[in-house]
């Protein structure tokens, strides 16, 4: 037997205990990602709270994610005259990402708030 959930069911879903792994903007984008998930899929997704916050990592911007993860981007490569194209590099850090696994925006913005499926 499967039941629908609202989003708001689905941010209910989260206990005390597993409400920092996500922001409301980041449950939101997570919601939405897996609502289409299962469309495209035709498929159906049992709501397992501890699995998602296990398989899914929400992060503020490319510093934070730098922060537990590497990359093979080389700032020096983005930067002319002493000047950081900051812009550059992030969307070239975002590229490499989603060459090794999902990332779910928070916004249109590049470098912004994201969620990565953890690899």
């Amino acid at each position: 037997m499967k039941q629908n959930i609202s989003f708001c069911d689905f941010c209910d879903a989260f206990p005390e205990s597993r409400d920092d792994n996500f922001s409301y903007d980041g449950k939101k984008a997570l919601f939405d990602y897996l609502e289409e998930y299962e469309e495209s899929c035709d498929t159906e997704i049992d709501l397992d709270i501890v699995a998602l916050c296990c398989e899914y990592c929400e992060f503020e911007g490319i510093e934070d994610y730098l922060k537990s993860y590497d990359t093979d981007i080389d700032k020096e490569d983005f930067t002319e005259e002493g000047e950081l194209n900051l812009f550059e590099y992030e969307k070239a850090v975002e590229e490499e990402i989603q060459d090794k696994t999902q990332l779910i925006r928070l916004t249109e913005n590049i470098g912004e708030g994201f969620i990565i499926q953890s690899y």
